[in-house]
């Protein structure tokens, strides 16, 4: 479980900024680990600023959402860039669905960290075909902490790393959750993507 390296709101202590990302496959907890993290800023009395991106409505327009049902309020953006408006005066600010942002992404985090802010970044690593997705690997690369988040295979009962796309869909932004994606192991995973070249 990840302990943060400070906690707490006392005003006189010099702001340190850093980043955290918490990665890895659908159905793994990567949203359940952000409102935790999230929660627990609140408790201490930290200003807090969440951001998800605007196209996912998959559970709500505004709130982020996890599989299990937990919520938090966050606000929607279209554009990384936005943050540094809307969240610079945070304490802490949080990202959910961070491969959906643009490329700009990891450069809006390290401006946040630099200035003072504790930044959450929870998103997929790789994409239904197991290539890193998005934003995702410069922001891994740039950040303190990396937390990487496993489900379950749903073929075998493994450790699952890679979600695993059931639709013929070639589009690499496909939202959808248990009718569209399952959480695979790397084998499951590879013997998934022979079956549908044949």
């Amino acid at each position: 479980m990840f302990i943060e390296p400070r906690v707490g709101n006392d005003n006189h202590a010099i702001r340190r900024g850093w980043i955290e990302v918490i990665c890895g496959s659908m159905f793994s907890g990567k949203t359940e680990e952000l409102i935790r993290r999230l929660n627990r800023a609140k408790i201490a009395k930290q200003k807090v600023e969440i951001f998800k991106p605007t196209i996912d409505k998959r559970y709500h327009d505004e709130d982020v959402v996890s599989h299990n049902a937990n919520a938090i309020r966050s606000t929607p953006i279209d554009f990384a860039q936005d943050m540094l408006l809307l969240g610079g005066s945070c304490d802490v600010v949080g990202i959910d669905e961070a491969q959906f942002f643009d490329d700009g992404l990891a450069e809006v985090c390290v401006k946040l960290a630099n200035s003072g802010v504790r930044v959450i970044a929870a998103g997929l690593d790789m994409d239904y075909l197991g290539k890193p997705f998005g934003p995702m690997p410069a922001l891994m690369a740039v950040a303190e902490y990396v937390t990487k988040v496993h489900a379950i295979c749903v073929q075998c009962g493994d450790i699952a790393t890679y979600s695993f796309r059931n639709s013929p869909s070639e589009q690499q932004v496909l939202l959808g959750e248990t009718e569209s994606y399952e959480a695979r192991c790397r084998h499951c995973f590879q013997e998934g993507l022979r079956k549908q070249n044949k």
